[in-house]
């Protein structure tokens, strides 16, 4: 008589399979889909500015102006590099 090998005895029904399938693949969605990763971080950063907004205005209108700076700095860099050839 052979024994019963106690790897097939545990076996998901497929039922489960299927289910465990699905999550797997839906985790993987997750990582891998770049547009709602993207639209998560933006939703979370509204979310962030609107309350510093609300708690910390003076730090809202710097953050504003430093962010501004940096943007205007990189288009003088980016026109006067195009400039200069």
């Amino acid at each position: 008589m052979t024994a019963i090998n106690p790897a097939y005895s545990a076996r998901p029904t497929p039922e489960q399979a299927r289910a465990e399938l699905v999550s797997t693949l839906n985790a993987i969605e997750d990582k891998l889909n770049v547009p709602r990763k993207v639209s998560r971080a933006v939703a979370r950063g509204r979310v962030a500015a609107a309350k510093l907004q609300k708690d910390n205005p003076a730090a809202f209108i710097g953050g504003i102006a430093a962010v501004a700076a940096v943007a205007g700095t990189a288009v003088w860099g980016i026109v006067r590099a195009i400039a200069v050839r």
